[in-house]
């Protein structure tokens, strides 16, 4: 397995979106009930969203499916419109989104510098054993 498919950073955002995934798709029937939102526009944007988020956790290998993922961050953010409960919500897995990606990228720089720290050192004691011999 390579460090790219054991990336934290993937994996803690992957984790956010398919979490995030729940509340989106149980925003359909907030939406319809409380709401008053047209029926076929809910599920459409509520279940819309939720397999979004699915799709994008999907595709988190590239580094536009991180792009995408701020995208849904905002949508959840702007359905606090029709759902002002969402403003909260939004704001808080954007939040998380955020943080799951800073400190994602923090460790795979430090995990770089780190095998690249590894690598210089064995590279010195293999060149020193050749230098004994």
């Amino acid at each position: 397995m390579s460090d790219r498919q054991r990336s934290p950073r993937r994996g803690m955002c992957a984790a956010i979106l398919s979490l995030e995934a729940i509340t989106l798709g149980l925003t359909t029937p907030v939406m319809i009930v409380i709401a008053d939102v047209g029926v076929a526009t809910a599920l459409s944007v509520g279940l819309g969203l939720m397999v979004a988020c699915l799709l994008v956790a999907g595709v988190l290998r590239a580094e536009w499916g991180y792009l995408l993922g701020w995208a849904i961050q905002l949508a959840a953010i702007a359905l606090g419109f029709v759902i002002p409960l969402m403003f909260v919500l939004g704001g808080i897995f954007a939040l998380l989104w955020g943080t799951a990606d800073f400190l994602g990228r923090k460790i795979e720089s430090e995990r770089a510098a780190a095998y690249a720290a590894l690598d210089a050192e064995l590279a010195a004691e293999v060149e020193a054993e050749g230098q004994a011999d």
